[in-house]
């Protein structure tokens, strides 16, 4: 049952993602949490789902901070 729903949350989450470097955080978040989760007193479901929130939001802030970045580049330039 654990595997059902650990797909199903992957498709969730794949599925759910607006671009392709968000799917990948989850994807990667997941796998961690999951791991890290069934090492934890067999709570795999919660550490994926905790892993995929993770991964959401490491990624969405690296994509935030490199187009500041290529922002502030491309105004420096400018001027």
């Amino acid at each position: 049952m654990t595997k059902t729903l650990s797909a199903a949350l992957l498709a969730s989450c794949v599925a759910l993602a607006p671009t392709p470097v968000l799917a990948k955080g989850c994807i990667r978040g997941m796998v961690a949490g999951g791991v890290a989760g069934h090492y934890a007193h067999h709570h795999a479901i919660a550490g994926a789902m905790a892993g995929c929130a993770a991964g959401h939001y490491y990624y969405k802030h690296k994509a935030t901070v490199a187009a500041r970045q290529q922002t502030t580049t491309t105004t420096a330039t400018a001027h």
